[in-house]
């Protein structure tokens, strides 16, 4: 399973969910869904943005544990 940490980060970096998605232009509900683990992929150009403006690594975002399968 893909645990997605963008809370975790962004929450370290003192940004909040709506500041995020005006910086990579992508609306706040997107960002929610991916935010709460609801959607089921994520495009690299999406991941890159966030990484951009996070300054952070993909790994930073989202995690694999196979036990919560």
């Amino acid at each position: 399973m893909i645990i997605v940490r963008l809370d975790r980060v962004l929450a370290d970096r003192k940004m909040s969910l709506s500041e995020l998605a005006e910086k990579i232009d992508i609306s706040i509900v997107n960002l929610s869904n991916l935010k709460t683990g609801k959607v089921k992929a994520i495009r690299f150009s999406t991941l890159e943005a966030i990484c951009d403006v996070l300054d952070c690594q993909p790994g930073e975002i989202l995690e694999y544990n196979a036990e919560k399968k």
